[in-house]
């Protein structure tokens, strides 16, 4: 049996903590559980909000392509990725990864691989909002975000 992958992407918050209790219920052969939230910072205060954009379908399309990789390469029990669109406010949830795996190094690669990859690759264009003027501009992934993602490609 492979790993049991979940992938929403949703204008709703979420729970990381639901989340986790349910991708873990039942499954006596998890050993670690390794649990992402990416939130909205503010950027010293300048940051009204960020609105995020995607192709409903395709997104969730490649994610669950970017899961399914994971669970390839590492031996994964299970994998939640819930990624939000829309207006997202300074302080609220954007992106949730979970990994569930019998040990801690494989759980932990695989959120990071998958993390890495809704950083750089995944099919959402990010709008930043400011409070002085409402202005705001198209935010690219940092050179960092990629010198990350490079790694899984070797």
């Amino acid at each position: 049996m492979g790993a049991r992958i979940l992938v929403r992407v949703q204008t709703e918050s979420f729970d990381g903590a639901a989340e986790a209790a349910r991708l873990a219920q039942g499954c006596t052969n998890i050993g670690a559980l390794v649990s992402f939230t990416g939130l909205c910072r503010d950027e010293g205060g300048a940051l009204a909000g960020l609105e995020i954009e995607h192709y409903p379908g395709m997104a969730e399309e490649e994610i669950t392509r970017a899961a399914l990789e994971a669970a390839s390469r590492w031996p994964l029990e299970g994998i939640v990725a819930v990624h939000r669109y829309g207006l997202i406010r300074p302080g609220e949830p954007i992106v949730l990864v979970i990994t569930a795996s019998q040990h801690r190094f494989e759980a932990f690669a695989a959120a990071s691989f998958l993390m890495d990859y809704l950083k750089t690759e995944a099919p959402f264009w990010k709008k930043r909002h400011l409070r002085a003027d409402d202005s705001g501009d198209w935010v690219e992934a940092k050179a960092q975000d990629h010198a990350a993602a490079q790694k899984w490609r070797a």
